[in-house]
C-alpha cells in the first residue's frame, strides 16, 4: 500500500518574488537574467543590430547565439518539435501543489515542507535547522526557518546571478553564482539582517550554457565547483568540461576530474570518502542515447570522455574520431537517456530501511530532448561491494503526466532525522519525505 500525506505547509511570510525571464529554460538552456543582477557582456547575436532591409526573397534563420541548446538539432519534423521546456513564470500556491497527485513507495510519506520560493533548486542545512535553498532563474537564495512551531521563509540575498549552489560548513554559507563564489559567515545568527555576501573566487567562466553551479564541501573541508561545458556538445578549452575544488577562503585551485560535461549533483561515499558525481550526456545524438552517467572519481585527475565518448561506451560521432573510450574513466552506472539526473546524496540516516543504508538518493529533473519524457522522478540507487551501480528502485514518481511535467525535481537534502527534503523548481517548492507511520497533522 502507498501512503501519502499532503497537509498545507504554513503560511510564508516575509517572500519577495521579482519578475524574471522564462523565455527558454529547461536543464542544459540558458535563460535571461533577472533585471537585478549584473549579466555577463552580450554575445553578438545578442547585440542591438540596424533595422532589417525589405524582405526581397525567403529570410534566411537568425543566427543561433553561443551555447544554445537548439544548435546541433537534426533536420526532421520530430526533432523539430522538441525545445527546452519553460516552467511557469511564479510558484505554485501551496493549495495548488501536487503532493497529491505523486506516488511514493510503500511505506512513504510526503508532505510540503516549504513553497512560495520562485525557482527552488540547491539545497543546504545549517547547523541549526534552517535550509537554504538555491536559484537558477531568479536572483535569490532563500533561508527556511521554523519559528514558534511553524515554517517561515527569508530571501536570505538578492540582486545575484544564478545563485543556483549553497553549502554550509562551519558556520558559513558559501554561495555559487555564474562566475563566482561568495560566502555569508555566521549566516544563522544574522537572518533578519544579513550582510552583502563576500566574494572567495572569481575564476569562473561567464559562459551561460552549463554556468550554473553545484557546490558541496568535501571530506577534506575543500569546496568543490564544476564547470560545464559552455554548449551542448563542444570542443572546450582547459577551463571547462571538469571539477575543481578550491580551499575555504578562495585559494589553492585544482581541477579533481575532467571531460564532465555538466554536473549539478555530487557527493562523498561515507564508506570510502571516494567523490561521485551525476553527469548530463549530450542532446541531438539520439532520443535514447547517450544516457545520463553516475560517476566515481577514484583519483584526482580522471577524464570522464566528454565530448569524446559517452556512457563508457559510445565514442561522439564527431570529437570521437581516433579515441577509443578504454582511454576514459566509464560510469559506474547510468541514470537513462535525457533524464538529466541532478542532485543526489548518499543516505546515512536511520529513518528509512536498512536497505536504504548508503545507498544514493538521485533526483531526475526529466527529459526535454525526447519525444517521449524520461525521468522527473526521485531514484534510488544501490551499489555493489564494488562501489558500482546493483540495482535502481522508484521512491518517488508522479512528476511527469501524460507527457507532460506537473513538478521537476532538482535536489535531495537528508535532515538530521533521517528525513529527507526534496526541491521541485517547477513549483518552487520543498517537499518532505518520511517513512513509517505518521501522526495525524495538529489543526492550525
Amino acid at each position: 500500500m502507498i501512503v501519502r500525506r499532503s497537509p498545507r505547509s504554513a503560511l510564508l511570510a516575509g517572500v519577495f518574488l521579482s519578475a524574471f525571464n522564462f523565455a527558454a529554460v529547461a536543464e542544459g538552456t540558458p535563460a535571461s537574467p533577472p533585471a537585478a543582477a549584473p549579466a555577463p557582456a552580450p554575445s553578438p547575436a545578442a547585440s542591438a543590430a540596424p533595422a532589417p532591409a525589405p524582405v526581397t526573397a525567403a529570410a534566411s534563420p537568425s543566427p543561433l547565439p553561443p551555447g544554445s541548446p537548439m544548435i546541433g538539432r537534426p533536420d526532421n519534423e520530430a526533432a523539430l518539435k522538441l525545445a527546452p521546456v519553460a516552467p511557469p513564470p511564479l510558484p505554485a500556491a501551496a493549495d495548488k501543489l501536487p503532493v497529491g497527485k505523486l506516488k511514493l513507495a510503500q511505506g512513504f510519506n510526503i508532505e510540503v515542507y516549504a513553497s512560495g520560493m520562485a525557482n527552488a533548486r540547491s539545497l543546504a542545512l545549517g547547523d541549526k535547522g534552517t535550509v537554504f535553498v538555491g536559484s537558477r532563474l531568479v536572483d535569490k537564495v532563500y533561508a527556511i526557518v521554523n519559528k514558534d512551531g511553524k515554517r517561515e521563509v527569508k530571501v536570505l540575498a538578492s540582486g545575484l546571478y544564478r545563485p543556483n549552489g549553497v553549502a554550509f560548513h562551519d558556520g558559513t554559507l558559501y554561495i555559487a553564482e555564474l562566475s563566482k563564489v561568495s560566502k555569508i559567515e555566521h549566516v544563522e545568527d544574522v537572518l533578519d539582517n544579513p550582510p552583502k555576501p563576500t566574494v572567495i573566487y572569481d575564476q569562473l567562466p561567464r559562459d551561460e550554457a552549463h554556468g550554473w553551479k553545484f557546490i558541496a564541501i568535501g571530506p577534506d573541508n575543500k569546496l568543490y565547483v564544476p564547470v560545464g561545458q559552455p554548449g551542448n556538445n563542444v570542443l572546450h578549452d582547459k577551463d571547462h568540461g571538469q571539477i575543481r575544488r578550491i580551499n575555504l577562503d578562495g585559494t589553492g585551485a585544482e581541477v579533481v576530474a575532467y571531460g564532465v560535461r555538466n554536473t549539478v549533483g555530487f557527493d562523498w561515499n561515507p564508506e570510502t570518502r571516494q567523490l561521485y558525481f551525476t553527469d548530463n550526456g549530450r542532446d541531438w545524438l539520439s532520443e535514447d542515447v547517450p544516457e545520463d552517467e553516475l560517476n566515481r572519481v577514484g583519483k584526482v585527475g580522471e577524464h570522464f570522455g566528454a565530448p569524446y565518448c559517452w556512457q563508457g561506451n559510445l565514442p561522439d560521432p564527431e570529437f570521437g574520431w581516433g579515441k577509443s573510450c578504454s582511454d576514459y574513466t566509464a560510469p559506474v552506472g547510468l541514470m537513462g537517456p535525457h533524464s538529466a539526473s541532478l542532485g543526489m546524496r548518499f543516505y546515512t540516516g536511520s529513518m528509512f530501511p536498512k536497505s536504504f543504508k548508503n545507498a544514493i538518493i538521485v533526483a531526475r529533473h526529466g527529459s526535454w530532448n525526447r519525444s517521449r519524457k524520461f525521468g522527473g522522478d526521485v531514484q534510488v540507487v544501490h551499489l555493489d561491494k564494488d562501489g558500482k551501480v546493483k540495482s535502481m528502485e522508484t521512491l518517488i514518481t508522479g512528476f511527469l503526466v501524460d507527457n507532460s511535467y506537473i513538478g521537476r525535481p532538482v535536489d535531495v537534502l537528508q535532515m538530521k532525522d533521517g528525513s529527507i527534503l526534496v526541491s521541485d523548481d517547477w513549483n518552487g517548492a520543498v517537499y518532505r519525505i518520511t517513512y513509517g507511520k505518521q501522526k495525524m497533522a495538529a489543526r492550525q
